[in-house]
């Protein structure tokens, strides 16, 4: 069901407000490829990783034992952000999801703003429930 002028309106503004008041998560929400957050955060935690060995190799220099099990811990903790991110990134899951249906998942659209986005999201939300 499409929205109104008045609602369509409404939601503009709503939007407009968010670009003047949070600039760095409107930026964020307008990035057309999702994989470039998920890239991020495979970097980050790589980085993490190596924290984690950092503070693992100081807990064996110092023989703490608290400090290796600190490391540990933050290597793990790295690496399955690192596995989750990744799988979203290269769409492992919605791969994995759509073998499953009997009909191929909607191609959504290409040039789109947040308000196609969600629309779009409204509508499979819809299909699934039938």
């Amino acid at each position: 069901m499409p929205l109104s002028e008045h609602e369509q309106r409404q939601l503009e503004q709503i939007e407009q407000a968010l670009y003047a008041d949070h600039p760095r998560l409107a930026r964020v929400m307008r990035a057309k490829d999702p994989r470039v957050h998920y890239r991020r955060r495979v970097i980050q935690s790589a980085i993490g990783f190596l924290v984690g060995i950092g503070v693992l190799v100081a807990g064996l220099l110092t023989k703490h034992a608290y400090l290796d099990v600190a490391g540990f811990v933050i290597m793990l903790a790295s690496s399955l952000w690192a596995i989750a991110s990744y799988r979203k990134m290269t769409g492992f899951l919605v791969e994995h999801r759509a073998k499953g249906r009997k009909h191929p998942k909607p191609a959504s659209s290409s040039g789109g703003g947040m308000m196609e986005r969600m629309e779009e999201r409204w509508r499979r939300r819809q299909e699934r429930d039938r």
